[in-house]
C-alpha cells in the first residue's frame, strides 16, 4: 500500500513540474512576442496581414494563458512569432 502512495505522490509532483514549466514558457514567449511586435511596428515593418495575424494569435495566447491552457498558449505564441518575422519582411 505504501508503494502505491509513493508512486502516486511522485506522479503528482511530476505533473506539477510540467505545469510550472508550461506556465513559465508560455509567459516568456508572450513577453518576447509582444516586444517583437512592438519593435516591428516601431520600425515600420507592419505588413498588414502578418501583423494582424500575429496580434490576433497573441490575444488568443493570452486567453489560453488565463485559462491555464499552456500548450495551446505556447503554440499560438510560436505561430505569432512566425508572423511577426513575416511582418518585418514586409509580407
Amino acid at each position: 500500500m505504501s508503494k502505491v502512495l509513493l508512486l502516486l505522490a511522485l506522479v503528482s509532483l511530476a505533473g506539477g513540474c510540467a505545469v510550472t514549466q508550461g506556465r513559465e514558457r508560455c509567459g516568456a514567449l508572450l513577453d518576447s512576442a509582444w516586444k517583437e511586435l512592438d519593435v516591428a511596428k516601431a520600425e515600420g515593418f507592419a505588413g498588414a496581414v502578418s501583423h494582424g495575424k500575429a496580434a490576433a494569435l497573441l490575444a488568443h495566447a493570452k486567453g489560453q494563458q488565463t485559462l491555464e491552457r499552456y500548450p495551446s498558449c505556447i503554440e499560438a505564441a510560436d505561430k505569432a512569432r512566425f508572423y511577426i518575422a513575416e511582418s518585418r519582411k514586409g509580407r
